[in-house]
């Protein structure tokens, strides 16, 4: 185990402060859920969530986890570009709930009749979900501000498979029946 340094002390209040961070993000989806149904909201894929649940605290348990038994060192020309990368994560995360504003949710919520947001990150149409980018390159980020290298290579494998495999596929499908639904066109 290693001894415990200043570098060692601040990140883990980094991961603290980002799991808080995820706790109030969750309170918040809550909010929004309650808004959603309350308009008629259908909930798709709600067996993928405790998968989503646990990859996400496996990351923060993780780095930590690696960081303090395998004595990940701080390397500073890693460390500060990764700690710069990842608070521009939790920025670009920001800029998402603004732009979908109450129809933000963690999970896969559509509201017949509400159109698809076409504002902030979203008035790119190539770019349709950039939330999950953001979510790749923090999971990259976030555990190599201390190197725990075996964490970030492990949640960008176990990521893809859930965002590409799963969730991804079930949120266009969802948006696609919210489109026919709004504008009586089959897309």
């Amino acid at each position: 185990m290693a001894v415990p340094t200043l570098s060692l002390m601040l990140f883990t209040v980094l991961v603290l402060l980002t799991g808080g961070e995820r706790i109030f993000e969750l309170v918040l989806s809550t909010r929004h859920a309650h808004w959603a149904f309350a308009r008629g909201g259908i909930e798709t894929n709600r067996r993928q969530m405790p998968w989503m649940f646990a990859l996400h605290i496996g990351l923060l348990l993780g780095a930590l986890a690696e960081v303090w038994l395998l004595g990940r060192p701080f390397l500073p020309w890693l460390g500060w570009p990764m700690l710069v990368i990842a608070l521009a994560c939790q920025v670009g995360r920001y800029v998402v709930i603004g732009s979908l504003g109450r129809q933000w949710n963690t999970r896969v919520i559509v509201v017949p009749g509400l159109a698809l947001v076409r504002r902030g990150l979203y008035r790119w149409e190539r770019l349709r979900h950039p939330n999950y980018l953001i979510v790749a390159i923090e999971g990259v980020a976030l555990p190599l501000v201390h190197t725990a290298w075996i964490t970030a290579l492990t949640f960008t494998v176990l990521n893809a498979v859930l965002l590409l495999g799963f969730r991804i596929p079930a949120e266009n499908r969802a948006l696609s029946g919210a489109a026919e639904i709004t504008t009586g066109v089959r897309t």
